[in-house]
């Protein structure tokens, strides 16, 4: 998802970190399961590896045994034993191994106990019969072996390669663009933050004004008043001192009635 595209807000930012969070345990899941299985595919590498070296050692001892047998007995004895047809003495059963979650599918090898008892090399080279059976017998194991083995390295590599392009998606991918989306939305929460301080700052600037303003307006009021009674108190004082003048200027008046005649 583009940054563009989430909306800059807290619920958003709580869910990106909780996806963030959930991103990182499950890298950090899928990196010790990618180890697990590198350790078992290295270890199952090398057990095919040895595995290989011996049973190509097994084959040719088989082989060569099975020409001393058929020297021994003075023919070749596998028409006989063609002829003959009984239950595999040796065979195969399956079960399934878990490793970091993954299912291998493992082969093991078991002896039913019905063992061959035909009467080839009676004459001569029984022996070399019963010797070229056993090393048949182990070759076919190991070979059982090898086949659970190689199942387990296809199955292991093709996990180990899902689980290789999960690590490097969350990895790559997904972690740095929730973290872009975590910074993007930082950085709007923070540019909304400082815009609202901005807003806010500006707000309580006007509201001062308004104060002075008024407080202006409430002193020059009470000068006014403060003024007014000042006029009024002249007034009453200048009222009075003009009373005092007429009183004076009749007593003039008669006393200068008193001397002209």
């Amino acid at each position: 998802m583009s940054a563009q595209q989430v909306a800059p807000t807290r619920m958003a930012l709580q869910m990106y970190k909780g996806k963030l969070l959930g991103a990182k345990k499950g890298y950090e899941l899928l990196k010790k399961k990618s180890d697990a299985l590198k350790a078992r595919f290295r270890k199952i590498a090398k057990q095919i590896h040895e595995l290989k070296q011996v049973m190509r050692e097994d084959a040719a001892t088989a082989f060569f045994s099975l020409t001393q047998a058929a020297q021994y007995v003075a023919g070749d004895f596998r028409g006989k034993v063609l002829d003959t047809p009984r239950p595999a003495a040796v065979r195969c059963r399956a079960r399934t191994d878990n490793v970091a979650g993954v299912k291998l599918p493992v082969f093991e090898s078991y002896e039913t106990g019905s063992e061959a008892k035909d009467n080839i090399g009676l004459a001569g080279g029984g022996q070399k019969v019963g010797q070229c059976r056993d090393k048949y017998k182990a070759w076919v194991e190991n070979l059982i072996k090898l086949a659970s083995l190689q199942t387990s390295f296809v199955t292991m590599d093709e996990a180990l390669k899902v689980t290789n392009r999960r690590v490097n998606a969350l990895e790559n991918v997904t972690i740095p663009r929730m973290e872009g989306v975590i910074s993007y939305i930082n950085r709007e929460l923070d540019e909304l933050e400082r815009e609202d301080f901005t807003r806010l700052k500006k707000v309580v600037e006007k509201k001062r004004e308004a104060a002075a303003r008024e407080q202006a307006l409430k002193n020059e009021l009470a000068a006014a008043n403060k003024l007014l009674e000042t006029d009024e108190a002249l007034a009453a004082s200048a009222a009075v001192s003009g009373g005092d003048d007429t009183m004076l200027d009749e007593f003039d008046t008669q006393e200068q009635g008193d001397v002209y005649f």
